[in-house]
């Protein structure tokens, strides 16, 4: 794996998943992720946190959300979003239970990305503020503005487009 694969910084979080009783005759319960705790508790993966009202909140486990410096532009418009987000990542599991953490993100793109995979379920949750002051000293650290440069078309040679004799069996 190359350097710049690895992530600068990990920041250790706790996930909080909610189950709510489905009103559907094809599914009992709804899934998702509705909180990052800014710390990894001691707790025990899927622990209930609270039950009622058909409604179960579980701390799911910890997780991990990576920084890497070629990702801060992404990361600082998050935090200028007024609302900065924190994406959680669920993906199908066969063990006790049917969803486990895939990814906490902090990255927007990265976020978007995981929805691609039709059975996850991604979220985006309210970032802590703990977590929103570290990443502010990540980018502080690390942003380089990169200049966007804009590729220029080759022009079209029209020799490569002119038809050639006895191509495709014609003469």
């Amino acid at each position: 794996m190359s350097p710049a694969a690895l992530p600068s910084l990990s920041i250790a979080v706790g996930v909080v998943v909610e189950r709510r009783k489905a009103n559907s005759p094809w599914v009992d319960f709804v899934w998702r992720g509705i909180a990052v705790l800014p710390d990894e508790p001691s707790t025990q993966s899927w622990t209930v946190l609270r039950e009622q009202d058909g409604t179960t909140l579980f701390y799911a486990g910890s997780a991990s959300v990576d920084l890497y410096p070629s990702e801060t532009a992404r990361y600082r418009d998050n935090l200028a979003s007024g609302s900065p987000s924190v994406w959680i990542v669920l993906s199908p599991s066969d063990g006790a239970w049917p969803y486990a953490i895939a990814a906490v993100t902090a990255d927007p793109a990265e976020g978007e990305g995981f929805t691609e995979a039709a059975d996850n379920l991604v979220e985006a949750v309210p970032m802590p503020e703990v977590l929103r002051e570290a990443i502010e000293s990540f980018i502080a650290e690390h942003h380089v503005e990169r200049e966007f440069v804009k590729r220029k078309r080759r022009r079209a040679d029209p020799e490569a487009l002119a038809r050639r004799e006895h191509e495709g069996g014609q003469e």
